[in-house]
């Protein structure tokens, strides 16, 4: 599931040289495909729903004829960043919302005014890595899982084993979030649903003492508290991470970051990631996420990542 870009070599009077950069591509399932990409689109089957919606990094010609493409069943049109609004056009009628499963994990798709339906499938490569890390852990395991918005993170962790903290500033993405939780039949797993701004939560957490062995945390470029708290990726980041230093545990299993912002390098976190995390035994990976093609096998790159275990 990885792939190695080469590393860059150190620079004279350096310190050691960086892990390798990878990029982590993600294949479908049978609820999910990536059926083609390019012309700034990308044509995806959620379930049985095929959507057309709009993605700058697929600056490539598309494999398939228009014919394809006019076969979606909605068409996303407006902003093509992922923060902007927009509106979906449907050409048939299609339901409010529709059922899809990831592992032990069953969830709702919906249509939202942010082009997104409720699930990254590119998460897939994050999903396996972190739920084998608690299989395996051979120690009981807590996850704080932060800007968590419908949970599947939370779901496949504390299925695998974990006891799980979700947080989220969205009162509509919790509450998205525990749907998924009652469909997947896991409304028994120690799972804590937290309505709050993540930056002060976990400096709450940070002065509470508590304590986490993996953390997983996917923040917007752009996003608001439930008190109006305003989170900017580029200002917030550095400080978002130091936090997370605070909260690991004296024995910590893992950290994923993730990240959508397109004007940023997935070197720019890998240094960051250094910064805070690089005194700790174990490895860094960065890089990007991506998609396969179901047909092609063409990678479409769809965010960048950081990640750390004691591997």
């Amino acid at each position: 599931m990885t792939r190695p870009a080469p590393s860059m070599p150190p620079r004279a009077g350096s310190g050691p040289a960086s892990s390798p950069l990878f990029v982590l591509h993600a294949e479908g399932w049978d609820d999910f495909e990536l059926i083609d990409s390019g012309a700034g689109r990308k044509l995806e089957r959620y379930g049985r729903i095929v959507v057309d919606r709009p993605e700058p990094q697929a600056m490539w010609t598309p494999g398939l004829p228009e014919s394809e493409w006019a076969r979606a069943d909605a068409v996303f049109t407006g902003e093509d960043d992922d923060e902007g609004h927009g509106r979906w056009r449907a050409n048939r009628a299609l339901p409010e919302a529709w059922e899809m499963r990831y592992g032990p994990a069953r969830f709702i798709c919906r249509f939202t005014g942010f082009r997104h339906v409720g699930v990254f499938p590119e998460q897939r490569a994050h999903w396996d890595w972190m739920t084998g890390l608690i299989r395996n852990a051979g120690r009981p395991v807590r996850v704080l899982n932060l800007f968590g918005y419908t949970g599947l993170a939370s779901l496949l962790a504390a299925e695998a084993g974990a006891r799980v903290t979700h947080v989220d500033a969205s009162k509509k993405a919790i509450a998205w979030a525990r749907e998924n939780q009652v469909l997947s039949g896991m409304d028994a797993l120690p799972i804590r649903w937290i309505l709050d701004d993540a930056v002060k939560f976990t400096a709450r957490e940070v002065r509470r003492g508590s304590v986490y062995e993996g953390i997983v945390l996917d923040p917007p470029k752009f996003g608001r508290g439930p008190k109006g708290e305003v989170w900017e990726l580029f200002e917030g980041l550095a400080e978002m991470l130091r936090l997370v230093r605070g909260v690991l545990a004296p024995q910590p299993l893992f950290i994923a970051l993730t990240a959508y912002a397109i004007r940023a390098s997935f070197l720019a976190a890998h240094r960051l990631g250094e910064e805070v995390f690089g005194d700790l035994a174990g490895a860094i990976e960065s890089g990007e996420l991506a998609l396969v093609e179901a047909e092609t096998g063409r990678l479409l790159p769809t965010s960048m990542f950081t990640r750390w275990s004691a591997r």
